[in-house]
């Protein structure tokens, strides 16, 4: 069986579109969706799109959707900064009336069984969502999560970072971001039982003009900071991984 793992849309549509058009010629038989689709400037339509494809797909829930529930709710996470709490009023009002239910079902955690072996997917570790750690993050502290897994192999998201490493006996992959990664404009996924080693990790080119340009006609509350920060010029890797190392477990 051949899983495609999508991680950290963020309602970049452009990015998912060009990505799904790689899955099918890739010919898998499964998608994982990793949390994070949402928030972001195409929300309900990146729903829409994810949920019209033929493949069975598996939705876990990230970070985002939790902080996008929370407002749908009544209420703000104060996990949130400030200056991020804007884009979650909105998405929960872009998804409200169509899709509030279907992303309150979504699990943290998925399990599948593949040739090699059976795989969790998880957003940031599996123990939450929120967790932060990094290809750089010193292995000893990351055994007290991984360490007591039954799983050979987790799929896990969150810092928009792709990497494989091992912690202990437990492999574990970052699918990286298919709508916000961190370093080489474009968008990032894993693709499962494929390649000598049963796993490739894939970057896909798309039009970033005219993706941009697409975010910029959104009604979301910051569509230029989304398209140059996000689509044009994201982040650099190396910066990136300086500030979660910071932070992380």
């Amino acid at each position: 069986m051949r899983v495609a793992a999508l991680y950290d849309i963020h309602g970049n549509l452009p990015a998912l579109e060009a990505v799904l058009g790689e899955v099918r010629h890739a010919g898998v038989d499964r998608i994982v969706v990793g949390g994070d689709v949402i928030p972001g400037p195409m929300a309900h339509d990146t729903i829409a799109c994810l949920l019209s494809v033929p493949t069975p797909i598996e939705f876990i829930r990230g970070n985002g959707e939790v902080a996008v529930l929370e407002q749908l709710a009544g209420t703000e996470s104060p996990a949130v900064p400030e200056p991020y709490r804007a884009a979650m009023r909105w998405t929960a009002n872009d998804i409200r009336a169509d899709y509030a239910a279907v992303v309150a079902g979504w699990p943290a955690t998925v399990e599948l069984e593949l040739p090699a072996g059976r795989v969790l997917f998880c957003h940031a570790t599996p123990r939450n969502e929120n967790e932060i750690f990094t290809a750089a993050t010193p292995e000893q502290r990351l055994v007290p999560v991984f360490g007591g897994l039954t799983v050979p192999v987790v799929v896990c998201g969150h810092t928009h970072m792709q990497f494989d490493r091992m912690i202990g006996r437990t492999r574990v992959v970052n699918a990286g971001s298919v709508g916000m990664p961190f370093g080489e404009p474009g968008a990032d996924w894993l693709l499962l039982g494929g390649g000598d080693t049963g796993l490739q990790l894939r970057h896909t080119a798309y039009d970033l003009q005219a993706a941009a340009a697409r975010v910029r006609a959104t009604a979301f509350p910051w569509p230029e900071d989304f398209a140059t920060r996000y689509i044009l010029e994201p982040p650099t890797a190396a910066g990136m991984l300086e500030v979660f190392t910071r932070a992380s477990i």
